[in-house]
């Protein structure tokens, strides 16, 4: 599958772009334009839902679950090619130990504008 390294700092994220363009063509050439598709609105989905389910977790009971959850937004996020997004969940995953509710909150802000800018760039027009 397709291979992206990404920023993990604050500095190198605003440089990263929402997406890598040709990381769905790789996608396409492997399972088809069919399976590619529907593959893709899952990850939409699910990314939906788990952003959204990070905003209900409270930081000091769940830190093994969003740790978690932020391991598998990366690991999607990173095949399709969303690298900003990906790298925002590589550092909730990395950090959510030592994070303050502020911080977490403002990381989930950043990944749920990640997430938009990546599905705006997927809109026909």
């Amino acid at each position: 599958m397709f291979e992206a390294t990404f920023a993990t700092t604050s500095h190198d994220l605003d440089a990263e772009p929402a997406r890598e363009p040709t990381a769905f063509d790789a996608l396409l050439r492997e399972i088809g334009e069919d399976g590619a598709r529907e593959v893709r609105a899952v990850f939409w989905s699910e990314t939906s839902a788990r952003l959204k389910q990070f905003r209900t977790l409270a930081l000091a009971e769940h830190r093994a679950k969003i740790e978690r959850e932020a391991h598998s937004l990366k690991s999607t996020a990173k095949s399709f090619g969303y690298l900003r997004l990906a790298a925002l969940a590589l550092r909730l995953e990395r950090s959510t130990a030592a994070l303050s509710d502020d911080e977490f909150g403002d990381l989930v802000t950043q990944m749920d504008l990640a997430y938009a800018a990546a599905l705006a760039q997927e809109q026909p027009g």
